[in-house]
């Protein structure tokens, strides 16, 4: 076999091809209600944030599975089209990951997903080598199995593994103890700890797993993170909305450069701020991925919402 180039990053998880329906209102339930237009586009956690990170000139790979249908097709173009490595299996008669969006005018998003469990990664699909010839390794954890035996590959080899969690599954754990980034939605760390109050809730996670920091992401009050000596909580910069789809992702993508880049943690989680501001002002998970000094600008320019302190 070839020898394996070195990426930057690679992503082991979620792809997803969302059908975006923009609304007025989300609907009452038992109403009707008409729409005008959808849009079939390219989305998925781990793929959406491999994709922000090839474009800001970062070498990536993503490791994950599709079926043999149009949506896969979608897929494997955007892949090329950026020069991701996509390591990508292919399950004959099974439909693509699929997500249906309903986006209100205030540009929040409910998301309708549908997975067949042919398309699961099992650790088995892995080569080692995809996982150690990078620089960085992005798991979600929603192919918890593939994504541990991923992580501690990478852990083992001394790469920095980052996890974009939104869930607490089943063996999640075991994958929590091979992470050094541990970046989660508003309420995971309290379904994972018992502990309601966000900044013991972190804390908690920092010391029972041995991460090098704790953070949750916090939608328009930004995000906040653990260091394991002082907490960092960041403000979102105010944006005109079209879209949050993507927002996490990107979010995961941007701390992803400042970490490569060797920035200081508070620049890191600001540039992933401002890059997950940024895709909010487009359509699609992916819509607004913009250049690094799109980014930069906006963080020069754009105002911050006031920051909310966590509850202690």
């Amino acid at each position: 076999m070839a020898e394996l180039s070195l990426v930057d990053l690679v992503g082991v998880g979620l792809n997803a091809t969302d059908t975006l329906i923009p609304l007025a209102n989300y609907p009452e339930r038992g109403s009707k209600v008409e729409y005008s237009q959808a849009s079939i586009l390219p989305g998925g956690q781990t793929a959406s944030a491999v994709i922000a990170c090839q474009t800001w000139g970062l070498t990536t790979r993503y490791v994950g599975k599709l079926g043999d249908d149009d949506a896969a097709r979608l897929h494997r173009r955007e892949f090329d089209r950026a020069g991701v490595d996509a390591r990508v299996l292919t399950v004959e008669n099974a439909a693509s990951p699929q997500s249906l969006i309903v986006v209100d005018g205030g540009g929040e998003r409910t998301v309708l997903c549908r997975r067949d469990e042919r398309l699961l990664l099992q650790p088995a699909d892995l080569e080692r080598a995809w996982i150690v010839n990078a620089r960085a390794l992005l798991v979600d954890g929603f192919e918890t199995a593939a994504a541990t035996v991923a992580a501690g590959w990478a852990s083992s080899a001394g790469i920095p593994v980052i996890a974009d969690l939104d869930e607490p599954y089943p063996g999640v754990e075991d994958l929590i103890d091979t992470i050094d980034y541990l970046i989660v939605s508003r309420d995971f760390p309290a379904r994972l700890t018992g502990e309601r109050h966000l900044e013991q809730a972190l804390r908690r996670m920092k010391s029972r797993y041995g991460c090098v920091v704790t953070a949750a992401t916090l939608g328009q009050d930004g995000v906040l993170a653990w260091d394991g000596s002082q907490f960092h909580l960041r403000p979102a910069y105010c944006v005109s909305v079209a879209d949050t789809t993507g927002a996490g992702d990107i979010f995961h993508a941007g701390f992803i450069y400042g970490l490569l880049q060797g920035w200081p943690l508070p620049r890191q989680l600001d540039f992933a701020c401002a890059a997950a501001a940024l895709n909010c002002t487009a359509t699609g998970a992916r819509g607004g991925i913009g250049p690094i000094d799109g980014v930069e600008m906006l963080m020069a320019t754009a105002p911050r919402y006031a920051v909310v302190p966590a509850a202690d």
